[in-house]
């Protein structure tokens, strides 16, 4: 089972604590406080409608206003980028340090510990994602993106998709999760930014991601094609908008999200 003690893997946890994570023994048991990420992506997941519901209701009161006065739609793409950010920083880490996990991880593999705001307990299975001293037994970092998109990404994009969320937006929200990934990676450890926008790279060329966000030339600058919605949640929709949200440009600016706040 899970030890809820162990303390997660060094290189990554210096990272931040988004890429952070604790591990468990492949096929061990499930033992709370965790729970598998699959109980997130199942069809009508209760799980998901309490977390969307508990999402709504926090966004309400930080604008003092009631958990009906912000859509529903709002706080499911909220709560879908709030996770996928949580998912996805991690593997970014580990394929730019490591060219790991070793194979396809499932949302029955990925175990959480539900909480709302920041970085939330995620849990791996130890083997998929510990070096071997055996030889290189890197994967490629676009084998490693394609699977993590077209597998436990593309579970929770599916998962969000009955709450009037477009893909377009969804796909956004994961897109705008990579390129926060790696800018974070590269904010803690500056040594690694070569490798980080290199591994986010890989993602955002992918099928799912490259029209999803526009990269500027010559400086890289994100934008993503989509907006979260954050802004709506304030009353009248006059939320700020975030610093990679296409509204940026039609609007031509007003305030902005820190990447953690969102």
């Amino acid at each position: 089972m899970t030890d809820p003690t162990a303390a997660p893997r060094p290189q990554l946890a210096a990272l931040g604590p988004f890429c952070a994570f604790e591990t468990h023994a492949e096929g061990s048991e499930l033992a709370a406080p965790w729970r598998t990420l699959s109980e997130v992506t199942e069809e009508s997941s209760e799980v998901l409608r309490e977390r969307i519901a508990s999402v709504q209701a926090t966004l309400a009161a930080h604008h003092g206003r009631p958990p009906e006065a912000v859509e529903p739609r709002v706080a499911a793409s909220v709560a879908h980028l709030g996770l996928v950010a949580r998912v996805i920083a991690p593997f970014l880490g580990l394929a730019a340090l490591h060219g790991l996990p070793s194979r396809p991880l499932t949302p029955d593999d990925l175990r959480y510990g539900s909480a709302l705001g920041g970085a939330f307990r995620l849990s791996l299975p130890r083997e998929t994602v510990t070096p071997t001293t055996d030889g290189d037994t890197r994967r490629p970092v676009n084998t490693l993106a394609g699977d993590l998109l077209s597998g436990t990404v593309h579970a929770l994009v599916a998962a969000f998709a009955p709450y009037s969320v477009s893909p377009h937006i969804l796909w956004g929200n994961v897109a705008s999760a990579v390129n926060g990934a790696a800018t974070g990676i590269t904010a803690a450890a500056p040594s690694l930014e070569g490798p980080a926008r290199a591994t986010a790279l890989a993602f955002l060329q992918q099928p799912q991601l490259r029209d999803a966000h526009t990269l500027a030339t010559p400086n890289g600058r994100f934008t993503r094609r989509s907006c979260c919605l954050l802004y709506r949640a304030a009353p009248d929709a006059a939320g700020a908008i975030c610093g990679d949200c296409v509204l940026l440009h039609e609007w031509g600016g007003r305030g902005g999200w820190s990447r953690t706040g969102r």
